[in-house]
């Protein structure tokens, strides 16, 4: 058993999670984490080289071809896939509209799932995602789930990417939100559940600053 420390977001699409992560982790000179980015960048491969998330031996083969790694540049987590910086790329609407369906997939989840638990056994880390708490670090000692309105959900993801893409509508986003939360939350791998013992964060109405002193509230509390 390891005794780094592991802090567990999870959360509904579009709730600032990756943002709260990263203070935190700055906050408590701990290493960030972004699963979804994992995520994202599979989906990213899967859409490049036409991979059919129902052709399970192509996706076995595939993932052998899938290489991840986190680095950090200015302060920010950069991904690279297969060496090549994506961090950018796979915040883009086509893979905003194909990650549920790639995370959905079972072997995807198995092999992400086992290199996020490598990650937690060196380091103590903040990680985000959709089941951290639930399936990759059920021990964590600090869980908490963010959920927040679903149409400041899209307002802020539209404010995000309008200007690295005009094209974009409000209404696409609040589609490809709702679209989302139905994939992740009725998938039959690792839906996204709160797990018991996580506390609820609802950031409608909470600043940045707000979420981070409210989290840090909470780890102080357990003595974290």
């Amino acid at each position: 058993m390891s005794n780094n420390i592991v802090v567990a977001i999870d959360g509904y699409s579009s709730c600032g999670k990756s943002t709260l992560a990263k203070a935190l982790a700055k906050k408590l000179h701990y290493i960030y984490v972004d699963s979804g980015a994992m995520y994202r960048a599979v989906a990213l491969y899967f859409l490049r080289n036409n991979i059919d998330t129902q052709n399970h031996a192509q996706i076995e083969e595939a993932l052998k071809n899938i290489h991840l790694n986190f680095h950090s540049r200015d302060y920010e987590t950069h991904i690279t896939l297969n060496g090549e910086e994506v961090s950018e790329e796979i915040r883009q609407m086509p893979v905003s509209e194909k990650v549920s369906e790639v995370s959905a997939v079972k072997e995807v989840r198995r092999e992400m799932v086992k290199q996020q638990q490598r990650m937690g056994q060196s380091k103590n880390i903040v990680m985000d995602g959709r089941d951290i708490g639930t399936a990759v670090f059920p021990d964590a000692p600090v869980k908490i789930f963010m959920t927040a309105d679903p149409a400041v959900r899209a307002q802020r993801r539209y404010d995000e990417i309008h200007l690295k893409n005009p094209e974009v509508t409000l209404e696409e986003i609040f589609e490809n939100i709702a679209h989302r939360d139905y994939q992740d939350t009725t998938r039959e791998e690792s839906p996204l559940i709160r797990a018991h013992d996580a506390i609820i964060l609802d950031n409608t109405d909470l600043t940045p600053d707000e979420q981070l002193q409210f989290a840090l509230d909470k780890v102080e509390k357990l003595g974290v």
